[in-house]
């Protein structure tokens, strides 16, 4: 039998590509969102995740009719993903925007606590970073972008996920508790690729994403592969792929693009500016799909 893991916003972009992966792993799924995801054998519960009492009882609940069958309550629970959010500005309010996603993610790792689950993975993000949504045209403070990295959004959402890591690094310290979070990059689903040669055409709309991505897929495998790590407390990891989505080397693009940010660490041939050496060294990452296999020139 495999893990048993609840994952919010599993019916997202990132989300319906990273369920999928986790239940070929043979992983159990129980999707908390408020739209269903199609995936066999994985059940919806329609959630308010900033509603406490129902995160917790979501948390404790059996993930489907099968589970009526033991006659012993629900299963226990091993871990929790949680990528359910507003997931940009300018869908809402920012005061929605942010209250939303602060309290949903206190809620889901308190209840997660408080009912033994010592493992929690949630998605932070590469706003983090503070020029994705920023006001006007701001640099980064240096390359490559680390995890180490002084992190200054000044928008709802970058501002909320640099709270939300804050609030995973609280509980992980007070429980005990293995809590990473996921910087992730520009999310790119299989269809996104047709994109790829108007980004490449014009490298400057690429600066707000640090000229990174992360593949569903990829960051699919990235997920599993921090389910399957234990004993690290509180983390924070770069989820992105290997290289820039351009076609020179990256000194030599960053030198003609982000002329006024010093290299400040090692970014050798065609490195992303969002460094992905992390989770590479410490979960093992294997990028299965760079975007070159999909662009042609």
């Amino acid at each position: 039998m495999g893990k048993r893991v609840i994952f919010t916003g599993g019916s997202g972009k990132a989300g319906r590509h990273a369920v999928p992966y986790l239940t070929a792993k043979g992983y159990e799924v129980f999707n908390l969102d408020l739209v269903p995801l199609d995936c066999e054998g994985v059940t919806t519960l329609n959630v308010d995740l900033t509603d406490s009492g129902q995160v917790f009882n979501a948390l404790s609940m059996h993930f489907d009719f099968s589970g009526l069958e033991t006659g012993k309550g629900p299963a226990p629970v091993d871990a929790v993903v949680h990528f359910a959010a507003v997931p940009r500005i300018l869908l809402k309010p920012d005061n929605t925007t942010f209250a939303a996603n602060t309290l949903s993610t206190y809620n889901v790792i308190e209840a997660a606590m408080k009912l033994g689950i010592r493992k929690v993975i949630i998605a932070s993000s590469e706003t983090t970073f503070g020029v994705c949504f920023a006001e006007g045209d701001k640099d980064y403070h240096q390359f490559p972008l680390t995890e180490e990295y002084d992190v200054d959004p000044m928008d709802s959402y970058g501002l909320s996920k640099v709270v939300n890591e804050k609030t995973a690094r609280a509980f992980a310290m007070r429980y005990k508790a293995d809590i990473y979070a996921l910087r992730i990059g520009n999310v790119i689903s299989p269809e996104d690729y047709a994109n790829f040669p108007g980004f490449l055409a014009k490298p400057e709309s690429r600066k707000r994403n640090a000229w990174s991505y992360i593949d569903a897929r990829d960051l699919g495998q990235i997920v599993w592969r921090g389910l399957e790590t234990d004993g690290l407390g509180f983390q924070v990891f770069n989820a992105v792929n290997d290289t820039i989505t351009a076609r020179e080397p990256t000194r030599e693009f960053l030198a003609k693009y982000a002329p006024g940010t010093p290299i400040t660490g090692e970014l050798e041939g065609y490195a992303a500016p969002i460094s992905n050496a992390k989770i590479r060294t410490v979960l093992g990452f294997v990028e299965e799909h760079d975007w070159r296999k999909y662009v042609n020139d």
